[in-house]
This record gives structure tokens, C-alpha cells and sequence, in this order.
């Protein structure tokens, strides 16, 4: 319970009709939840208006009610707050009811087109073998300490995020790591969040059937550290030649990480294989049990996000070269054949180039590769002729299949795809809509030493269609197949 005058401070007022010295039992922005002596907040979304259930919320029992439109009838008991901003608002108004839990947390937000979970993952991993219990907010899961809590979204709205960081901190935790996506900063989702850190891993095209343009994606995801305080620090990859981009304006302390440029923090890769990579990270040679180029960066990453948070370099190092990489993501799929299979969560082209391209850095050249790739419905349909340029450039078979189609005609979706294959990889490219069948297709296909990948799902265990999500897992499905070779 809090008072309804305390959880709007930092709420930019437009006007008040009614008492605003009363309790208020909880929070919501969506009319169904409500309960008695609840706040509503009224939030214009893409698909839904709020403020049309306004009424609705008050016959249910909301006492009070935030908007952007006062309603024109109003009811004498109830009190209206107007607003110019209510996702905004709602941000605030959370992190005000659940008492600005951030502020008594390490909390790292990790932003970036790929390997956002990966080092959130393992800077979670690390700081609870540094000794911590520490919070985490993923694709994957949201962990407090060893407990885990199921995820459906990157980011978690406003209000979820807000009580997932009041238990970390009832529980003890003392760092969080924290995925913070595009939509998620456009969307206000983590307005009145305390960061002690911002991260950039990179950027590459992706979502732009919510951005519209890249442009207004590379300006989403620098929200993040344009609000940063001073006395957090501000870390981006070098490599990346839009790092700057995201310095620029921000008052925290800069830092940077890159392989290929100077920066603060600096890595060489030494050995690239299968069983793992040996690094020279910040002047010392290392081996880690991740595998890929790609996750040199991430564990470049987790050691730079660690030793600024004043962490000891050999105890950190130690640590982390434990650590393995998060599920779904150049995850081994163990069974009783010699097939190498690997799934992996990659969904964009330049993720899916960098699990290829690290296969075929690490292949012998007599085995073939064979990639299961599909694009998911309702989402950016420019990278889909891309996925399957990509997928053909370093496969020997591709298949395409489905991924999540959600609202959309999966065979649409692959004529997207197909329009990426060229006459002359025609012959090493099929079409199976169906996904389980497209696997086990490629199971039949491999041969002793043949490596199969099966991309974009990763961790996920469901295939969203029309609206509904059906259990699917493709590391589940590898494994029963290839047990029954």
C-alpha cells in the first residue's frame, strides 16, 4: 500500500480532479487486473488504448486514475490525474510504489542487437561464484540468486520490472544484470530506473518493422545511456562504429572495450575450437569453455563490466573461465551419434554469420554443414532474403522452415527467404514448412562427423502460430531424433 501524492512524485502534471491524499493497494495498466483501491494508469499502445476501459477499471474497483484525457464523465469518488506522458508516468509511478528499488542495487543494464544474454547470463554466473547473490533479467529467465523465474519478454514491462527488483533486493541481492531492448527503452518501460552501468554490445538491422528506420533503432538504443548519471559509467564496444553514437551526450564515465581497436579494455584471440577459446584478455592468456569470435566479445564484456565494478583482475578471470555460455546459444545437443548438432537463438543475419562463420572456422572441410533456419512472422521482413544468403554462403544443405509464424502464412514467410537463393543454390536448398519435419530431414541427411545447426529458437521451448503457443524445443527434438539413428 502506498499513498496515491507519494508514487506520482517526478510525474509530470498536467491537472488533478479529486483527493490525492488517499491509499493506494496496488498498480496496473491493463483493466482486467484491477482490484479494489488499485491505481489505473491509462496507456495508449499500439494496439490498445487504455484510456477506453477507464470505466471499466473504476467499476472494479480503481480509486484512482493516471491519463493522458481526462474522460468527460467522472465519477465524484475517484481521482483523475492528467498527464502528458502515461507510459512515461507509469515507469515512475512503479518505481515510486515499489519504493526505487534500483537505487539500492548495482544494477547493469546490457543493450545491443546480439549478445545482450549471453553476458548478461554470465555476469550473473560470475558475481555468484564472486561470492554474490545477484539478480538477473533475461530473454532467457529472470534469476533472483539461484531461483529462476520464467520470462516472455526481452524486457519486462514497467511494473514487472520495478517488483522483480523489490524482491532482488528483499532477497539480498546486491548486483542485477539486466537486458534492456530497444522497445523497451522507446516504450518508457524502464523510466525512473536508477542504471549504475550501461552497455553496448553492437548493432546490426533488426526490429525495423517496429523502428521503421535504422536510424530510429540506433537513437532507441541510446536512450539508455543519454539517461545515465554521472556516477555510473557508460561501456561500448569499439568495434562497432556506431559506439560513439551512443557516448555522445551522456554524462557517465566512458569506457570502452573493443579486439580490433584501442580501447580500456583489450582482447586477442589466441585458438579458436570446438572445446573452447584461449584469449589474451587485458594482457593475460586465458582459456574459456565459450566457442565463437562472437563471444570473445561477450566475455570481453563480462570481465570489463566486472572490473568496473572493482572486482580483482586474477579472481575475476578465474571465474569466468568456468562459466558457460547460456542456453540456446552454441549449445552442444549431446547424443549417441558422431553428428556435431548446435542450436542456437540466432535470428538476424549478422548473428546467424557469426555462428557460420564460426563453424567454418573450425570445420575440418570434410564434413558437411547443414542449416535449419527459418524467420519469424509479424517482424522485419528485410532480413529474411538475408538470412538465407548467409545460411547458403557457408552450408553445404540449407532447409528452410518455420520459425514462429505467429500471424502469418509460413510459406509467405519462406518465398521471402527463397528470394535470397540464387539459381545456383538452388540445388542444395530445400523447403519444409513444417519444423519438426525440416529436423528431422537434416538428421537423416548428416552423416558420421557432419555438423547440423538449427537457428533462431535457441531457449525457446514453444512455436508460436496464430496466436497460440504449441511446446516446441528444438535442442528436445535433436536429441530424441538422433537417439533413435
Amino acid at each position: 500500500m502506498a499513498n496515491l501524492k507519494d508514487i506520482l512524485f517526478g510525474v509530470t502534471l498536467v491537472a488533478i480532479q479529486g483527493e490525492r491524499d488517499k491509499h493506494v493497494t496496488g498498480i496496473t495498466f491493463d483493466s482486467r487486473n484491477v482490484s479494489q483501491g488499485d491505481l489505473f494508469i491509462a496507456v495508449k499502445g499500439l494496439t490498445v488504448d487504455g484510456h477506453q476501459y477507464i470505466s471499466e477499471a473504476i467499476s472494479a474497483g480503481a480509486v484512482a486514475v493516471l491519463c493522458e484525457d481526462l474522460p468527460p464523465d467522472q465519477d465524484p469518488e475517484v481521482t483523475y490525474v492528467q498527464t502528458d506522458n502515461s507510459q512515461k508516468s507509469l515507469g515512475i509511478v512503479a518505481t515510486n510504489f515499489y519504493n526505487n528499488p534500483s537505487e539500492k542495487l548495482k544494477l547493469i543494464g546490457i543493450t545491443g542487437t546480439n549478445g545482450k544474454t549471453t553476458t548478461a547470463t554470465l555476469l550473473h554466473d560470475l558475481f555468484r561464484m564472486l561470492g554474490y547473490k545477484a539478480g538477473l533479467i533475461s530473454t532467457v529467465a529472470n534469476r533472483i540468486g539461484e531461483n529462476s523465474i520464467a520470462a516472455d519478454y526481452t524486457t519486462p514491462d514497467a511494473i514487472q520490472i520495478n517488483r522483480l527488483l523489490h524482491d532482488m533486493v528483499e532477497s539480498g541481492c546486491s548486483h542485477v544484470f539486466m537486458e534492456v531492448s530497444s522497445h523497451a527503452l522507446v516504450q518508457n518501460r524502464v523510466a525512473g530506473i536508477k542504471f549504475s552501468g550501461g552497455v553496448f554490445t553492437n548493432i546490426t538491422h533488426e526490429h525495423l518493422d517496429y523502428h521503421k528506420t535504422f536510424d530510429e533503432y540506433i537513437r532507441a538504443k541510446k536512450i539508455l545511456f543519454d539517461d545515465l548519471p554521472a556516477d555510473a559509467f557508460a561501456l561500448v564496444n569499439a568495434d562497432d562504429r556506431r559506439a560513439g553514437i551512443m557516448l555522445q551526450n551522456s554524462s557517465a564515465d566512458k569506457k570502452t572495450l573493443a579486439i580490433k581497436s584501442m580501447a580500456n579494455f583489450k582482447a586477442k584471440v589466441l585458438h579458436n575450437t570446438f572445446q573452447g577459446l584461449e584469449m589474451e584478455l587485458d594482457g593475460t592468456p586465458v582459456w574459456f569453455k565459450l566457442i565463437g569470435f562472437f563471444n570473445a566479445y561477450n566475455l570481453l564484456t563480462a570481465y570489463a563490466v566486472a572490473s568496473l565494478l572493482n572486482e580483482e583482475k586474477d579472481e575475476i578471470l578465474t571465474q569466468l573461465s568456468q562459466l558457460e555460455a547460456a542456453r540456446g546459444r552454441f549449445e552442444y545437443v549431446e547424443n549417441p551419434t558422431n553428428v556435431l548438432a548446435i542450436v542456437d537463438y540466432a535470428h538476424t543475419p549478422d548473428a546467424l554469420e557469426n555462428v557460420l562463420r564460426t563453424i567454418t572456422g573450425l570445420r575440418t572441410g570434410n564434413e558437411l554443414v547443414i542449416t535449419v533456419v527459418g524467420c519469424g512472422g509479424n517482424r522485419d521482413s528485410e532480413k529474411r532474403p538475408k538470412m538465407a544468403r548467409i545460411a547458403i554462403k557457408y552450408s553445404d544443405k540449407i532447409i528452410l522452415t518455420s520459425d514462429n509464424p505467429r500471424d502469418e502464412d509460413p510459406e509467405a514467410i519462406i518465398d521471402d527467404m527463397y528470394m535470397g537463393v540464387s539459381k545456383t543454390a538452388e540445388k542444395k536448398t530445400m523447403r519444409i514448412v513444417d519444423r519438426k519435419e525440416a529436423i528431422r530431414t537434416a538428421c537423416n541427411l548428416a552423416r558420421e562427423n557432419d555438423i547440423i545447426l538449427v537457428a533462431g529458437k535457441g531457449h525457446e521451448n514453444y512455436q508460436e502460430i496464430k496466436g497460440e503457443r504449441h511446446h516446441f524445443d528444438d535442442k528436445e527434438l535433436l536429441n530424441e531424433i538422433l537417439t533413435e539413428a
